[in-house]
């Protein structure tokens, strides 16, 4: 890996050699931390971390939403966890188009899928952790009871959302002091929360789908004109599934499968494989311009195709073909730019990521999301319980492999990753900012693999992303690689706001080292000891 410039603005990748933790705040990451010293596994210590998330960034994330991962247990093939909720049973497209409906707005009951965090964080530490939740949630537990201090990117995103949980009388009540958000620096306690994540560490799944908590929020939505019954949560569950995969220079690059997106990660690397991008044979401009191409491609395919996978039209397998890749590929010319496509999703940037590796080499890749700033807005007062908007992202198209349907899950953007090589786990990563994720994954990548950056270099580099016809670039840049990429037809505009954020550790198993780097758009830190 090359050498970082000492002059320029950054730091230095973490270093660690027992464990590893990388999260978007540093108290999530502390509370890793503590857990690998205190002899905790890697899920041990992610469940920990996710938690402590769950209470320090709650515009981006909470047990109200839903949690995917990827996991890589010493000498055992990978698995992936899906922790998506579905939709209610008594709801339909048909429904809602009766009712003049034409999408499903963000703060609708309707957008509220079963969330299906709790349930995978509960499944997940059976199946691999070596502490129970009534020790690995009691971090957040005290946060939540005790307070914490607002950092600074959790106070931006606060107050840049505070429309959201200002519509809601019981969630600006929590989240909003006279209709004002916390400041950088100010304490923050959630009471309820603290109580409702003590049943969980006390009575596992059962105390979040079934009993008090499951009661209050399914009365809440019943209230606002919601469809969902007791039933639908308890008798929601996650799964375990195979990961898909599709190489990359030469490595394998594990995603989740559908519903989650992680499928336009994998068809815009493997189309950026038959590409050079290396800084000796490419301009910046180049880069850029192949990296939106790339990804115009891929969302067009995503936006057709993913879906919940008894309803997708293609099979994975056949998508990742050379002779499909390729025929994207052809399109692509570097002189000018594609007709762009209008992409269906609506605009989201709230999740967390988390990455632990500990002593083993055990490797847990997860995320966690509530998929709008503070979901939908709605809040179950008495629990603590924010509720997520999953379900906005279904269509009303009647037909369309997304279409809602009763007990359906929606095409989801959170997408933990993996990299393998020669079967041993080489780098767990994963990109918050809801549609920029597989872009944020083709970007992480290449800078590693492409031009040798280590974590946290790769992390630093300025980020560039095409959306609805505009390609977006952060300031370092500079003036002449946007003119040169608006001469071959790119709408270009500079970023107002910081693009994503990224988590990730690269092991080095000939030297028994981790690498570890934390993205400086969030206030994030990564830890080795």
């Amino acid at each position: 890996m090359l050498e970082r410039d000492y002059i320029a603005p950054g730091r230095s990748a973490a270093l660690g050699e027992n464990g590893m933790a990388a999260t978007s705040h540093p108290l999530a990451t502390m509370a890793a931390i503590d857990i690998l010293r205190a002899g905790g596994n890697a899920m041990d210590a992610a469940l920990a971390a996710v938690a402590v998330q769950c209470v320090v960034e709650p515009a981006m994330t909470g047990i109200g939403g839903d949690c995917f991962a990827i996991v890589a247990s010493a000498g055992k093939a990978p698995t992936a966890f899906n922790g998506s909720g579905r939709a209610p049973r008594r709801i339909s497209a048909e429904q809602l188009r009766a009712q003049g409906m034409t999408q499903i707005d963000a703060g609708s009951p309707h957008a509220v899928t079963v969330p299906g965090a709790v349930d995978a964080w509960c499944h997940l530490s059976e199946a691999y952790g070596s502490m129970g939740l009534d020790r690995l949630l009691q971090p957040a537990i005290n946060l939540a009871e005790k307070g914490y201090r607002v950092t600074g990117r959790v106070a931006l995103d606060w107050a840049r959302y505070k429309s959201t949980v200002a519509a809601d009388a019981d969630a600006a009540g929590c989240y909003l002091q006279d209709g004002t958000p916390p400041r950088t620096g100010d304490i923050f306690t959630h009471p309820q929360l603290a109580e409702t994540l003590r049943r969980v560490a006390k009575e596992g799944r059962t105390g979040f789908y079934e009993g008090p908590v499951a009661e209050e929020v399914v009365s809440r939505l019943n209230a606002m004109g919601g469809t969902h019954e007791l039933a639908d949560f308890a008798d929601h569950g996650g799964n375990f599934v195979e990961p898909i995969a599709a190489k990359f220079r030469g490595y394998d690059v594990l995603e989740c499968p559908p519903n989650g997106q992680g499928l336009a990660a994998l068809v815009m690397l493997r189309i950026l494989d038959g590409f050079d991008l290396s800084d000796g044979a490419i301009s910046e401009a180049d880069r850029v311009h192949l990296l939106a191409e790339a990804s115009n491609a891929a969302y067009t395919l995503r936006d057709l195709l993913i879906s919940d996978p008894a309803t997708m039209p293609m099979p994975v397998d056949d998508i990742l073909s050379d002779g499909f890749i390729e025929g994207l590929r052809s399109r692509i010319a570097l002189d000018r730019v594609q007709p762009p496509a209008i992409w269906s999703e609506a605009m989201h940037r709230d999740t967390v990521y988390l990455t632990v590796v500990d002593k083993d080499r055990n490797v847990v890749s997860l995320i966690n999301s509530l998929f709008n700033a503070f979901g939908s807005g709605i809040l179950a007062p008495n629990s603590g319980v924010l509720l997520q908007n999953r379900g906005s992202g279904f269509s009303l198209v009647e037909g369309h492999p997304n279409e809602l349907a009763p007990d359906k899950r929606p095409l989801h953007t959170i997408i933990p990753a993996l990299v393998m090589k020669d079967g041993r786990p080489l780098v767990p990563f994963g990109v918050m900012g809801g549609q920029f994720q597989p872009v944020g994954h083709a970007h992480f990548l290449s800078h590693m693999f492409d031009r040798g950056y280590d974590p946290q270099r790769a992390n630093e580099v300025p980020r560039s992303f095409a959306f609805n016809g505009t390609l977006t670039l952060e300031a370092g840049f500079g003036d002449a690689v946007r003119a040169d990429l608006e001469r071959r037809g790119h709408q270009v505009a500079w970023a107002s706001d910081p693009i994503g954020g990224c988590q990730a550790i690269y092991i080095d198993h000939q030297r028994g080292l981790l690498i570890g780097g934390s993205d400086h758009r969030k206030d994030g830190l990564a830890l080795g000891y």
